[in-house]
């Protein structure tokens, strides 16, 4: 009997997300029920401009979709109730850049004129 390699997707979606992209991938068992993966590929570009991906799968079986799905809810409105749905770290991201452009200009015109007929 051959092995079978894993077979195509039957059913596929793509997210993509800024750097990271999303992959929810439907596939079939050997007995040929249906399960899910979800891969999350992220790029990493090196500094003399060549790039790698780093994958993260998981796999997720019909038997524990109610309960995944229900977590995954319950955690991600924890989420949106506690912290809204602003992106903080975009926000951090525009504030630490004023910071610096307000530091520099702020540094530039906060030293002391002493005249030396004072002294």
């Amino acid at each position: 009997m051959a092995e079978r390699v894993e077979q195509e997707e039957i059913f596929s979606q793509v997210l993509r997300a800024g750097r990271r992209t999303y992959f929810f991938d439907v596939r079939a068992t050997k007995a040929d029920d249906y399960y899910l993966t979800v891969t999350e590929s992220k790029k990493f570009t090196h500094d003399d401009g060549s790039f790698h991906y780093q994958k993260h799968k998981i796999y997720l079986y019909k038997e524990d979709f109610s309960e995944f799905k229900e977590m995954l809810a319950k955690a991600t409105d924890y989420i949106l109730e506690e912290k809204g749905s602003e992106v903080i770290s975009e926000r951090h991201q525009k504030d630490f850049k004023k910071e610096e452009t307000t530091e520099e200009t702020t540094s530039s015109k906060s030293f002391t004129d002493v005249s030396f007929d004072d002294i």
